[in-house]
C-alpha cells in the first residue's frame, strides 16, 4: 500500500509540474515527451495522473477526518 501511495503521489506531482509548464510557458511536457497530446502514451500518462489523483482522495479524506491535520499544525 505504501508503494502505491508513493507512486500515485509522484504521478500527481508530475501532473502538477506539467500544468505549471502549460500555464506559464504553454508547453505540455507530457505531450512533448510522448509524441503529442493525442498519442497513446501521452493519453495513458494523463489517465494515470487522473486516476492517481482520485486514489489520493482516500488518504486525504482519512487525514481530514482524523486529528492528523491538526497535529501537523502544531509542529510548526
Amino acid at each position: 500500500m505504501k508503494a502505491l501511495n508513493l507512486i500515485t503521489l509522484l504521478l500527481i506531482i508530475i501532473g502538477g509540474i506539467n500544468w505549471l509548464l502549460v500555464g506559464a510557458f504553454q508547453f505540455d511536457l507530457v505531450a512533448g515527451l510522448f509524441g503529442g497530446v493525442d498519442s497513446p502514451l501521452a493519453r495513458i500518462v494523463y489517465v494515470l495522473v487522473g486516476l492517481s489523483a482520485l486514489y489520493q482522495l482516500v488518504p486525504f479524506f482519512k487525514a481530514m477526518s482524523s486529528d492528523e491535520v491538526h497535529a501537523e499544525r502544531g509542529r510548526h
